[in-house]
């Protein structure tokens, strides 16, 4: 009896965190389809000129959409932290599906004019607002619902469906590149892909709205819903936002130049197929996929922070050699084992983030406190990264992106190296068991 009451609790543990999940893994395809895209209707939106330029201000827009993140941490985290995880996901995927049909939708730039980029920029400022705030609260309700000793495998299934949001947008491409001509992908093919993703944000609505809310925010005393979500109360926690910031600033920034940027330099300076470029980012991010919970487990097993040292000290020494090599690397083979090679390291960040920072906080400011600290170090930083990367490559000095990403990523080491072991001092744990002491 006692076993098949412990079967039920599981397999209602991993329903919630499937239906978590795979709304996560469509918020991420509408927005990583943009970048995957972005070499095929770029030139839809901007006057005719040169494909570096017009890639230019499709990234900037895409540095523009990483804005709206910090003020959608902020308006979805504390709506997660007064009316809970579940209707704020909800919202979330709502917003994002609105995103994407106005980008599918928007006439280009040769009949609407200047009213095309436009368009373009209030779709993406309200896909940032979306993603803003899915990534706080998906980090939140997914270590939540995870059981004890085991948070780190669940929870690194937020970068697992994240990852394979950009998977399913690249397996798209991939199709797309098959069955339609390149003039027909310029033309109206590119826009397929964000009508798949309204229609799954449509599909995975319906499925939010029947998770189960996690049992700490139901718990949640009502001294403590009282402040709960405010800025006020999350200033109480100075060293876990700093602590926040410090260890998003390294990962966000190398996250986006070996997923997002990659692609593009690949295709620009290596000078590979963009039809190759795609089954490399394509077969390395599935393998990408496989390690996440491998790693999550391991952190169960041996703490989050060594994990963490080894993203740091390898991000820091190996970046720069990776994409100088990466240069001359002609033939596929190398590059994808190259590429290969950076996001292994990435893993040690990747991984366990989401789980290290809601270990941080209460629950009362838990959503708050994962994703606003977050989200603002993501648009300075992450939503930068491919921006910066094309800038000094349009002025000659390319290289110099290599090394901005080497320092970024020691900076973080140097959080990590400072900060405690996470689990052994879990906001989340320490709930539960004052919980369990006052039954």
């Amino acid at each position: 009896m006692t076993q098949s009451i412990e079967r039920a609790k599981i397999r209602r543990i991993t329903g919630n965190i499937f239906k978590g999940s795979v709304g996560n893994l469509i918020e991420w395809y509408d927005w990583y389809v943009y970048t995957a895209f972005a070499v095929y209707f770029s030139s839809q939106f901007f006057p005719k000129g040169d494909p570096t330029s017009q890639l230019l201000n499709t990234a900037a827009i895409f540095a523009v959409g990483f804005l709206m993140r910090p003020i959608g941490s902020l308006l979805l985290g504390r709506y997660a932290d007064r009316n809970g995880r579940r209707a704020a996901l909800t919202l979330s995927i709502s917003v994002m599906a609105g995103g994407s049909l106005i980008i599918a939708c928007t006439p280009s730039y040769g009949t609407i004019g200047v009213l095309a980029p436009i368009i373009l920029v209030l779709a993406r400022l309200l896909q940032g607002l979306s993603l803003g705030g899915e990534y706080g609260t998906s980090a939140t309700y997914l270590s939540e619902m995870a059981t004890s000793g085991r948070r780190g495998f669940y929870s690194s299934f937020q970068y697992v469906t994240l990852i394979a949001g950009q998977l399913v947008a690249l397996g798209v491409q991939i199709i797309l590149q098959q069955v339609l001509s390149e003039p027909d992908l310029k033309s109206w093919g590119w826009r397929i892909p964000f009508v798949i993703g309204a229609l799954g944000a449509l599909a995975v609505l319906w499925l939010r709205r029947t998770m189960d809310e996690s049992e700490q925010f139901s718990k949640m005393s009502s001294e403590s819903r009282a402040s709960a979500g405010t800025v006020r109360a999350l200033m109480k926690h100075p060293k876990a936002v700093l602590t926040v910031i410090g260890l998003t600033l390294g990962g966000t920034v190398a996250f986006y130049t070996y997923t997002t940027y990659l692609q593009k330099y690949m295709v620009n300076t290596v000078g590979l197929q963009k039809e190759v470029v795609s089954w490399i980012n394509f077969i390395a991010l599935l393998v990408f996929v496989v390690l996440q919970p491998l790693a999550g487990m391991l952190s169960d097993r041996i703490g989050r922070r060594p994990l963490l040292l080894c993203f740091g000290i390898f991000g820091t020494l190996l970046t720069v050699p990776l994409f100088l090599i990466l240069e001359d690397a002609k033939n596929p083979i190398g590059a994808f084992l190259l590429m290969l090679v950076g996001l292994i390291i990435v893993t040690g960040y990747t991984s366990i983030n989401a789980i290290v920072k809601a270990e941080l906080f209460p629950t009362e400011v838990r959503a708050l406190g994962v994703g606003f600290p977050y989200g603002l170090t993501v648009a300075v930083f992450g939503g930068t990264a491919e921006f910066i990367a094309l800038w000094f490559k349009s002025i000659g000095a390319e290289s110099l992106f290599y090394y901005y990403v080497a320092a970024c990523i020691a900076i973080s080491f140097f959080v990590y190296w400072r900060m405690g072991e996470s689990s052994k001092v879990s906001q989340i744990e320490a709930e539960l068991d004052a919980s369990k002491k006052k039954k």
